[in-house]
């Protein structure tokens, strides 16, 4: 398969905005079957062979440890408990209220009870519709749905190669249904003070000075896929620090910036996995420069820390 192959936002709005719902609800079940670790890394969903994974959970309830998969090969929701019982069924023509009712229908028949604290998108436009009403979103093309997970899993690789050059505090690569976005992010170790009215969710992603790395498919702020870093608490002049590729630039967003490399113009590279690689670089050395951070003893060049290790063999 080509390397990012197209995925215009206009082409699979509908399909993309149903399927964020979809994402949303087996998210939140995550988000209440799983032990909480820092910066919400339960939460995120990994990518497997077939689509993508929640991991297992329960346990903390007295619910059996179990797992929900996203198939986007055979396109169904699949259920499973570790001692062998499994369910699924069919992503094609669903709601979201049938998408919810059949999961929430699937996990009890397993023997899994869950009860979701706000039962509604989160930070989505529909925010106080529950799940159980929304007949709206109704919309999944298999085509844009495997093109949806076939991208994010060339992404992640890309990710996971950048993520080898940092042996700092740092998170896995992981996909976010809050954003839809795919993400690597960084730490320096500092703890970031907030202001009391930053809302809970923020400040523990927060919490501690970081940069970040990912790529999102666009949305009604930005509306085209690309691959984006931050800096958070944000240095100053920032923005006056040089980005590559040529194409990439700083964009403002929710009173900071986005260092953006446009999809398109990744895939119109003469390399654009190499492109995207110095891309993430270039964003890197901008914001830890900046923030003063060990820009050397942090580094771990192709994944080797031991300098005995990184010495060439003869």
């Amino acid at each position: 398969m080509e390397l990012f192959p197209p995925i215009p936002l206009a082409e699979w709005q509908d399909t993309k905005e149903t399927l964020h719902r979809f994402t949303q609800v087996v998210g939140k079940i995550r988000l209440v079957a799983s032990a909480r670790r820092n910066h919400w890394w339960n939460v995120p969903f990994h990518l497997t062979g077939r689509g993508m994974t929640t991991r297992p959970m329960g346990q903390l309830d007295g619910s059996p440890v179990f797992t929900i998969d996203f198939d986007f090969v055979d396109h169904r929701l699949v259920l499973a408990t570790l001692d062998g019982g499994t369910r699924s069924f069919p992503l094609v023509g669903q709601s979201v209220a049938s998408f919810y009712r059949s999961t929430l229908e699937a996990l009890n028949s397993l023997g899994v009870q869950v009860k979701l604290d706000i039962p509604s998108p989160f930070d989505l436009p529909d925010a106080d519709r529950p799940f159980a009403e929304d007949t709206e979103h109704a919309a999944y093309d298999p085509v844009r749905a495997g093109r949806y997970w076939q991208v994010l899993s060339q992404v992640a690789l890309v990710l996971e190669e950048f993520a080898a050059g940092y042996s700092g505090k740092a998170s896995p690569v992981h996909h976010f249904w809050h954003t839809l976005d795919i993400a690597h992010t960084r730490f320096s170790g500092r703890q970031v003070d907030q202001p009391p009215q930053v809302d809970p969710v923020s400040r523990e992603a927060y919490s501690r000075e970081l940069i970040s790395f990912g790529f999102w498919f666009g949305d009604d702020t930005y509306a085209e896929p690309a691959f984006y870093s931050y800096t958070a608490p944000e240095p100053a002049a920032l923005t006056g620090q040089p980005l590559e590729p040529a194409s990439a630039l700083w964009v403002a967003r929710n009173n900071t910036h986005l260092a953006v490399l446009p999809y398109d113009a990744a895939r119109a590279a003469s390399d654009p996995r190499a492109a995207v690689l110095g891309f993430y670089e270039s964003a890197y050395q901008a914001g830890a420069g900046l923030a003063g951070w060990d820009i050397t003893r942090l580094a771990s060049p192709g994944g080797i820390t031991d300098p005995q290790l990184a010495v060439p063999r003869v």
